[in-house]
C-alpha cells in the first residue's frame, strides 16, 4: 500500500500541475495531512489573493476517502523531541513546522512527498523529493 504525507510544498506543487507531485499523488492508496501542513496552507491562502478559491480546494481535496488527517498526540511529541535532538547532536537544523511534519510521518510509517530537500537530513523517515 502506497501511504504519503503531503507538505505544504508538495500540496503546492499538486495543486499547481506540477507533473511529478500529480504522479505521486494520483498513485497513493492513502494521503495524509496534517495540523501543521494545513496551518501553513491557510496562512498562505490568507496572505494570497485567492483565499475563497484555495480554500474551496482544499475543503474538496479533504472530502477524498483516500485523504485523511493526522493528529498530534503524545507519541509524535516524543518522535518530534528524538529529531530535534538527533538533529542538533548532528548540528543540521530544519525548520521547526518540518520537524513536527516529519515525526507524524515517523509515527505512522509514511512517506513524505516534498520539494524540500533538508528532509533528507532527518533519517528517521523515508521521502521523495521531486
Amino acid at each position: 500500500m502506497n501511504r504519503v504525507l503531503l507538505d505544504t510544498s508538495a500540496y503546492s506543487a499538486f495543486f499547481k500541475g506540477d507533473p511529478a507531485a500529480v504522479e505521486a499523488v494520483q498513485a497513493a492508496d492513502e494521503i495524509y495531512l496534517n495540523p501543521i501542513v494545513l496551518g501553513e496552507l491557510l496562512a498562505g491562502f490568507i496572505r494570497g489573493n485567492k483565499e475563497k478559491k484555495n480554500r474551496t480546494e482544499l475543503e474538496t481535496f479533504l472530502s477524498s476517502p483516500r485523504v485523511y488527517l493526522q493528529i498530534i498526540d503524545e507519541e509524535t511529541s516524543e518522535r518530534y523531541a528524538l529529531i530535534l535532538s538527533s538533529l542538533k547532536d548532528k548540528g543540521t537544523p530544519i525548520p521547526t513546522n518540518d520537524i513536527w511534519i516529519s515525526a507524524l510521518a515517523m509515527r505512522d510509517g509514511l512517506k513524505i512527498l516534498t520539494t524540500d530537500r533538508h528532509y533528507q537530513k532527518v533519517v528517521q523517515t523515508i521521502v521523495e523529493i521531486f
